[in-house]
């Protein structure tokens, strides 16, 4: 059974914007120790969530327990996490056990991931990724929720109340998180590109015979950028240009070239001379906090109850400047 995602969303922590997360931003460019003290500025800002994903450093589980036990603080979201990678039983323990030593609220976001983490990174098929994803949902609640399932039943306190949330770009991921989750994440959208999945969501949650649920989106942040905030912004976008769907949404921002060179094979070198400032800043919010604070309106308008800021840290080192820019516009919202 689903849950309540009939509650109402997260209530706007400053007039007409949206709530505020951070998530842990794992940049390549960067030392890993880093998303360490990206956390602990989000916990001294009263930012109230921390996304917790991982990619080619710390395991996910592994750095949400040390952020966590530096003591009381925002509630961790962990992931997402690929359902193809992860079995139902290892996700429940994962969170179960970050909650159970740490003390803090803990959520988990799961997501298909893509062909190149599962198939050749983790070297696992990714078969019926919408049928998987949903079956990955039902029985990590149901483990967390102290049922036992397959004759496994979880000796750690139940958590019936954790939120999962599911990572959705496609129709069909979308069609799961109607259904199934307690919230569902975008990552990397433009608001247009929000706007038409928000309203998506919308009707397949209708459908369901549900209210909506929340949607939160991953945007890169940087308050007062430096070049070099941008040419982290560029790299970042590299592995989106070739991709269905979100290469047409790049190009409507203005990527086109860089994306028919993504796609005609061209070298990374030479796709991030492709990309202009202002065409990267479609899918981020950068410039004053005056300037940011209007592109975090600009998602609230087009549906988006939350924006998990991603910080960009070259320029600005743990995205010092960004979060206590954040943390003051948003009122330590928690």
């Amino acid at each position: 059974m689903a849950g309540d995602a009939s509650a109402e969303s997260p209530p706007s922590p400053a007039g007409d914007l949206p709530a505020v997360s951070i998530v842990v931003p794992l940049w390549p460019d960067r030392p890993p120790a880093e998303n360490l003290e990206v956390a602990r500025l989000a916990d001294r800002a009263g930012i109230g969530e921390i996304w917790i994903g991982e990619m080619a450093t710390y395991d996910a589980v592994a750095l949400a327990t040390a952020i966590g036990s530096s003591g009381p603080g925002a509630r961790l979201t962990i992931g997402p996490l690929a359902v193809h990678v992860r079995t139902p039983l290892t996700m429940a323990l994962g969170v179960a056990s970050v909650a159970d030593l740490t003390g803090r609220e803990v959520g988990l976001a799961v997501g298909t991931s893509s062909p190149v983490v599962v198939e050749q990174w983790h070297r696992r098929p990714r078969r019926a990724p919408a049928r998987t994803l949903a079956d990955t949902v039902e029985r990590v609640r149901a483990i967390l929720a102290g049922e036992r399932t397959d004759g496994f039943r979880l000796r750690l306190t139940p958590r019936p109340e954790t939120p999962i949330t599911v990572a959705a770009f496609g129709t069909r991921a979308v069609g799961v998180a109607a259904r199934h989750a307690d919230r569902m994440v975008l990552n990397l959208v433009t608001p247009d590109a929000a706007a038409r999945l928000c309203a998506r969501l919308a009707e397949a949650a209708r459908d369901a015979g549900r209210s909506r649920p929340p949607v939160a989106a991953w945007v890169p942040v940087a308050v007062d950028p430096t070049p070099a905030a941008f040419d982290q912004l560029r790299g970042a976008l590299l592995a989106y240009l070739a991709a269905p769907g979100y290469g047409e949404m790049l190009g409507s921002a203005g990527l086109t070239a860089a994306v028919e060179a993504a796609r005609a094979g061209a070298h990374p070198r030479d796709l991030v001379g492709l990309m202009s400032d202002e065409a990267v800043a479609a899918v981020a919010a950068v410039g004053s906090p005056g300037a940011v604070l209007e592109r975090l309106r600009a998602y609230r308008a087009a549906g988006v109850d939350e924006v998990a800021v991603v910080p960009v840290t070259a320029g600005d080192e743990a995205g010092a400047r960004t979060i206590a820019a954040l943390g003051e516009a948003v009122g330590g919202h928690r």
